[in-house]
């Protein structure tokens, strides 16, 4: 399906909103708040004083993540008849690691129109100002909760060669930064608490450097945490043992054939020719 962003169908709006200085939020975020017939936000207490400050007044809309399954019927009735719908979160950029996936999935399902501003999010100015190495990176988000389950997703995380970033609470955070260390060894990293926040506060060093300081931080974290740059000796492997290895850690038949090819120094066909021919 084709979509234009100016084709004048009714449409949802993901806007991005401040997560710390109000300043921060961007003209165009404004004005498609005032355009808007009403707002989806994920708690109306935010969201007023956030529209309060700019003196804009619309209907708001409850949108968490206990309701948006009931609530996204509600939005394809409302975009059917032809308003426009705004989507916040309480601080920063909407689905991501925040509420908004459910509706928009099913608004695209329906063919309506879902535009998405560019704006506020936390984990961009964390990584650029880290001191670590900008990209390839991934952004993974918050971990789970059990401990078994975190550290099963840091192993699967622990051979990647790229830079990972992280949500955190700040009652998880030192206890998240010592399975780290036991799963990925001591490597750099930089946390990054209260972006754009009056306390804002960088600490860059090792996992082990800055486990004893992270109890007296308060606030959400972004961390950033150096990838896997031990050199491997793939000459010992095959190719489908290599393309496999990535494989098991999530990445698509696509991309692992792409990372072997770039470790072994050879063309990409050589690497699929050889996958595919053995892999039968």
């Amino acid at each position: 399906m084709r979509q234009s962003s100016y084709d004048g169908s009714a449409s949802l709006y993901l806007i991005p909103t401040p997560i710390g200085n109000l300043d921060d939020i961007t003209v165009r975020a404004l004005k498609t708040l005032e355009i808007v017939d009403f707002i989806l936000c994920e708690d109306t207490r935010e969201s007023s004083k956030l529209l309060n400050h700019f003196h804009i007044k619309k209907k708001l809309v409850s949108c968490h993540e206990y309701n948006e399954d009931k609530i996204k019927e509600y939005v394809i009735s409302e975009l059917a008849s032809g308003k426009n719908i705004g989507l916040i979160t309480d601080q920063g950029s909407p689905v991501v690691s925040d509420p908004g996936y459910v509706v928009s999935k099913a608004v695209i399902e329906h063919h309506f129109n879902v535009i998405a501003l560019p704006g506020a999010t936390a984990f961009v100015p964390a990584l650029t100002s880290s001191g670590i190495s900008p990209s390839p990176f991934l952004f993974y988000g918050f971990l789970q909760t059990k401990e078994s389950k975190i550290k099963a997703e840091l192993m699967s995380l622990s051979k990647l060669p790229y830079t990972l970033i992280f949500y955190e609470a700040p009652h998880r955070i030192e206890k998240t930064l010592g399975y780290m260390l036991e799963v990925f060894g001591n490597r750099n990293i930089s946390i990054h608490r209260e972006i754009s926040k009056l306390h804002e506060e960088i600490c860059r060093g090792t996992i082990q450097e800055l486990i004893p300081i992270v109890s007296e931080l308060r606030g959400e974290f972004v961390l950033i945490v150096d990838g896997n740059h031990e050199k491997i000796d793939y000459s010992s492997m095959s190719v489908l043992e290599h393309v496999q290895l990535y494989l098991d850690d999530g990445m698509s038949e696509k991309d692992a054939i792409k990372t072997v090819a770039r470790e072994r120094g050879v063309a990409k066909s050589i690497i699929y020719k050889e996958y595919h021919e053995n892999k039968k």
